[in-house]
């Protein structure tokens, strides 16, 4: 049996470790550098600026981060500036390896959100943005089948063109206008229809009796069987039962 047990490397767990919270331009860089971590050759993509008021060291106010970004997007900013919070929930970061091993990397000491330095050049980025965004790009698709096979509707699906949801929509108004008759003397017309000829269709006697399909429906599954295949397919026909009383209803 093999061994199911996951083994968790904590040798970095008491480590702090900062969490930064930024836009997807600037995501976007990063991820893209982790991806090719290991590439022969590696370059720097930003730095962090730590600056202290020397005169009052004491003060965490004195203390300003900047991001300065080396690689990135030339319409984006790169200058940001990190607002610190150590108001932050407990939470780890876990990295997984290639071969499976999970780790601990350390623990979230503080995190920073980046405010854009240059906020003209920020909106305009999201700006552009949102107009791509909004561009629907539509493609055209040259069928290789030219017999148009692939849309033809299956059975079940909904009628596709006009004319067949007009003759839907036609059939439905002239089923609700349908009266129902009395059960017991619908049966007695039925078995009188059966006696003319063995086997019918619904849509046939839906015009004979001039009845809602479904109330025929109901009907027909207590005097007859349906024949789902066959010479007289999607048919209707009398039970055995009544075949042998000869076409009379004795209820």
């Amino acid at each position: 049996m093999e061994d199911d047990r996951i083994f968790l490397d904590t040798t970095r767990a008491e480590l702090p470790v900062w969490l930064l919270k930024c836009p997807p331009a600037i995501s976007r860089v990063f991820q893209s550098v982790a991806s090719n971590s290991f590439s022969a050759t590696s370059s720097v993509i930003a730095k962090i600026v730590h600056t202290v008021d020397l005169l009052h060291p004491e003060d965490p106010s004195s203390e300003q981060f900047t991001l300065e970004m080396i690689q990135t997007n030339p319409n984006a900013p790169r200058s940001y500036k990190l607002n610190m919070s150590k108001d932050v929930a407990p939470m780890c970061v876990f990295s997984k390896s290639n071969q499976g091993k999970i780790s601990v990397e350390g623990k979230v000491e503080c995190k920073f959100d980046l405010e854009p330095q240059n906020l003209r050049a920020y909106s305009n980025l999201c700006r552009d943005r949102m107009n791509k965004a909004a561009v629907k790009i539509r493609k055209v698709q040259v069928l290789e089948n030219d017999h148009g096979m692939f849309m033809t509707p299956m059975p079940g699906q909904l009628p596709s063109s006009s004319k067949e949801k007009r003759k839907l929509a036609q059939s439905k108004r002239q089923d609700a206008k349908r009266v129902r008759r009395d059960k017991g003397e619908m049966l007695s017309i039925l078995f009188r229809l059966f006696e003319r000829q063995p086997n019918w269709g619904l849509k046939q006697l839906v015009l004979e009796t001039n009845q809602p399909q479904q109330f025929l429906k109901e009907l027909l599954s207590e005097i007859c069987v349906y024949n789902k295949r066959g010479p007289n397919q999607a048919t209707h026909e009398l039970k055995a039962e009544y075949k042998n009383l000869g076409g009379s209803n004795n209820e």
